[in-house]
C-alpha cells in the first residue's frame, strides 16, 4: 500500500496582501523573507511527501491599539484561506488566526471561523502585544473554545521588550523562549486544568520545554495546592510538532517528555525555508530508536485522530 504522506500541522500561507508586511517584519528580525504562493506551496509538499498541510498566518494581524484594523485583517486572512481549502481540501487545512488580545472580536471570528468558514481549529500567538496566554481576561476565549473541543495552534512570535542581538536573529533564538513563556504561563494559570477539551500544539518541540520541564515544574511549589507533578501533568497535555526541531539531541528530549500520540509532524515552510527544513526532515527519518509504528504516527497517524477530517481510508 502507497504511503499516503505527511499531515504538517504547522504550514504557513501569505495572502498577497501581507506580502510586504510579513517580507518587512521578516527583514526587522534579520530573517530570510518568505515567498509563497499556492502552487509553490503543493510542488514543495510533493517533493517532501507531505500530503495535506494546515496552513495558518503567522503574524500579528494589527498594531496594538487598533482592534478594528484587526478584525478586519483576521476576517481577510481566514476567508482568504478558507476558500484555499475549498478549492483543495486533499492538500490543505486551516487554522484561522484570531485577532487577540481584542476578546471580543477573537470570540466573534472563532465563532464565525469554526462553524462558516470550517476552519480545523484556530492560532493564536505566544504573546498578544505582550499579553500572555495564562491572561485571566482570556479566559472566555478559552471557555469557549473548551467548549467546541478545539485544536489551538499557538504560534510563537517576538518576546516583549526584547532587543534583536545582531547576527542572532529572533525567529531562531527568542521565538523558542516565547513558546516556553506562554506553555508555562499557561499551565501555572490553570487553563489546561480547567479546558482539558482543547488540544493546544506548540510548535517547534515545544521551545525548551522538554528538555528543562522538570526544571520548569519547580515552579509549582510557588503555588498554594499546586505541586511539581501536578505541573508536570499539565505541561504534558500540550501536543508538540517537529518544525525546525528533529535534531539529534532535541527529538530524544522530546520524545521522552511528550505524552503517547502528542508529537505531530510540522515543516514551518515557507517561514523555514525548504532547503532548511529537507535536512530536519532526514533528521526525523533517521532517527535509530523509533518503536515500531511510530514514525508513521509522527507523520500523519497522530494528526489523523487530532484533525479526523484529514485521515484517509
Amino acid at each position: 500500500m502507497k504511503d499516503p504522506g505527511r499531515i504538517d500541522v504547522h504550514q504557513h500561507l501569505i495572502p498577497p496582501e501581507q506580502r510586504r508586511a510579513m517580507s518587512g517584519r521578516a527583514t526587522a528580525y534579520g530573517w530570510p523573507a518568505p515567498v509563497w504562493d499556492e502552487r509553490s506551496a503543493i510542488a514543495m509538499m510533493d517533493r517532501r511527501s507531505i500530503a495535506t498541510g494546515v496552513l495558518s498566518f503567522a503574524a500579528p494581524v494589527g498594531a496594538p491599539g487598533d482592534p478594528a484594523g484587526a478584525r478586519t485583517t483576521a476576517r481577510r486572512v481566514n476567508e482568504y484561506t478558507a476558500e484555499l481549502v475549498k478549492d483543495r481540501p486533499d492538500r490543505f487545512g486551516h487554522f484561522a488566526v484570531l485577532p487577540l488580545p481584542d476578546v471580543d472580536g477573537a470570540l466573534a471570528e472563532a465563532a464565525y471561523a469554526l462553524d462558516e468558514l470550517d476552519a480545523d481549529g484556530v492560532m493564536v500567538l505566544s504573546n498578544a502585544h505582550g499579553r500572555y496566554l495564562g491572561d485571566p481576561a482570556f479566559e472566555s476565549l478559552w471557555g469557549e473554545l473548551d467548549a467546541r473541543s478545539a485544536v489551538v495552534l499557538i504560534h510563537p512570535t517576538a518576546p516583549p521588550d526584547v532587543a534583536v542581538l545582531p547576527d542572532l536573529p529572533c525567529p531562531l533564538v527568542d521565538f523558542p523562549y516565547d513558546t516556553t513563556r506562554t506553555a508555562l504561563h499557561l499551565v501555572l494559570n490553570g487553563v489546561p486544568r480547567r479546558h482539558p477539551r482543547i488540544r493546544m500544539i506548540l510548535p517547534h518541540a515545544g521551545g525548551f520545554l522538554p528538555y528543562a520541564a522538570h526544571r520548569f515544574a519547580s515552579a509549582g511549589r510557588l503555588r498554594p495546592g499546586t505541586t511539581p507533578e501536578d505541573v508536570l501533568a499539565d505541561l504534558r497535555r500540550f501536543y508538540f510538532d517537529t518544525a525546525f526541531a528533529a535534531g539529534p539531541a532535541a527529538l530524544p528530549s522530546l520524545l521522552a517528555f511528550a505524552a503517547p500520540g502528542h508529537v505531530l509532524y510540522g515543516s514551518d515552510f515557507p517561514m523555514v525555508p525548504e532547503e532548511w527544513g529537507t535536512g530536519f526532515d532526514a533528521a526525523l527519518d533517521a532517527h535509530p530508536h523509533w518503536a515500531p509504528g511510530q514514525l508513521r504516527a509522527v507523520h500523519r497517524g497522530n494528526a489523523e485522530a487530532l484533525l479526523p477530517r484529514l485521515a484517509r481510508a
